[in-house]
């Protein structure tokens, strides 16, 4: 397979950066790195309104801080601001769809065969991929739904614009648990993270709020904290795939915010660990799980790479709150 390089416009021992050709919204990390190598495969969707959207694939190398472009891997994916039917597909697999809008899905870590997508028609559709075929459909929120997450085999969650969050368990279809209610009626939970090392716990970001919710599934309804530092709407949350305790959220106002959640929080809330700054607003954040070190950022027609250490020092920290010419802080 033949590769071109795509060299990053700055980069140095923290960060690393690839232009796209067009606006970037969409991102993905490959949960395992490359057999044959350390490499990390990304996959970017482009967001234009017209019909002739992207998905591209790069690849990551942390040793040589590189990234390579796969013109083989790049596919387009049809998009029209008023079409009425959208569909998942599986590239590798086949096509299958619903005429309602998808709003987001989650591969099943535990049990891979296993997909969850959710949809505005309220839906939450669980998938067998090694069959082809949809294994259930859920319907329990009142409104869209516009986030799904894994937590265990069977265990997931979603959020919707009804405002809650609810948790389902495939051997009781039946039945769903709210945990979380936005405490402004009719205010959409947008989007869903659900901590990976501590499944008690999960975050929740508000429609147009600056504010990045924790809970507690033991202690429904109520908060185990509420991180309040941005300046504008939070757009993406990532919990850290090494540890329990922390968790880095991005939003309109260009900031990337590295949070550390404290054992009881103070009275004046909780303040960030560390910070980047971008030059527009962030759209999404990922956290790798093959490569910790990492995290991902989309911005602009940018995905910069960033890598605030193992161990968030404060050296770190004092480089990512330096001068950054592609983050102009």
């Amino acid at each position: 397979m033949e590769n071109s390089t795509q060299e990053s416009h700055l980069r140095s021992e923290n960060t690393v950066t690839y232009e796209s050709p067009y606006p970037l919204y969409a991102m993905a990390i490959s949960s395992t790195a490359s057999r044959a190598n350390q490499y990390q495969r990304i996959a970017l969707g482009s967001f234009i309104e017209d019909y002739n959207n992207r998905i591209d694939i790069v690849s990551f190398d942390p040793e040589t801080l590189s990234i390579k472009t796969h013109q083989n891997l790049s596919v387009e994916h049809p998009y029209h601001p008023q079409s009425s039917c959208l569909a998942l597909h599986l590239f590798t697999i086949r096509q299958v769809s619903f005429c309602s809008p998808l709003t987001s899905f989650d591969w099943n870590d535990i049990e891979p065969k296993r997909i969850g997508t959710c949809s505005i028609d309220t839906t939450c559709t669980i998938w067998d991929i090694e069959k082809g075929v949809v294994e259930t459909q859920l319907i329990a929120h009142d409104k869209e739904v516009h986030d799904i997450a894994w937590g265990e085999a069977r265990v997931f969650a979603s959020v919707s614009a009804d405002g809650s969050v609810r948790i389902f368990d495939l051997r009781d279809k039946e039945h769903s648990t709210i945990i979380y209610e936005s405490p402004r009626p009719d205010t959409p939970l947008l989007r869903l993270a659900w901590n990976k090392q501590d499944l008690r716990y999960m975050a929740t970001i508000l429609m147009d709020s600056n504010k990045v919710v924790i809970l507690d599934i033991r202690s429904p309804t109520i908060p185990v904290a509420e991180l309040e530092r941005h300046m504008a709407s939070v757009n993406a949350i990532a919990w850290a795939p090494q540890s329990c305790r922390h968790i880095c959220s991005a939003g309109d106002d260009s900031q990337a915010l590295i949070w550390e959640l404290p054992t009881v929080a103070g009275p004046n809330g909780i303040d960030p660990m560390s910070m980047c700054s971008a030059t527009s607003e962030i759209n999404q954040l990922r956290w790798s799980a093959a490569l910790p070190d990492w995290i991902a950022i989309a911005f602009s027609n940018k995905m910069q790479l960033l890598k605030p250490g193992p161990q968030f020092s404060l050296d770190i920290v004092v480089e990512w709150l330096g001068y950054d010419p592609v983050f102009g802080w």
